[in-house]
């Protein structure tokens, strides 16, 4: 690892957790030149709309330990 990558993959992991995910994100997204922006706004609409969802009480939420295990328990 070069100097200056050290000195900014270090001043990355100082940032606070949602400040990361967003450099992850727009850095994630800087590798791949032929991005369809058509399904980057689809996916998202989609996500806004399962979390508006979510908040309006239509959707359900479980938790992931309980959705692994009947997954576990299907596939065993």
């Amino acid at each position: 690892m070069t100097p200056i990558l050290r000195k900014m993959t270090n001043e990355a992991l100082s940032l606070p957790p949602k400040d990361r995910a967003k450099l992850a994100h727009e850095l994630i997204i800087s590798l791949d030149k032929n991005v369809d922006t058509n399904v980057s706004k689809a996916w998202e609409k989609e996500i806004n709309k399962r979390v508006a969802e979510i908040h309006s009480g239509i959707a359900k939420g479980r938790p992931a330990e309980q959705v692994l295990a009947e997954i576990r328990a299907k596939y065993q």
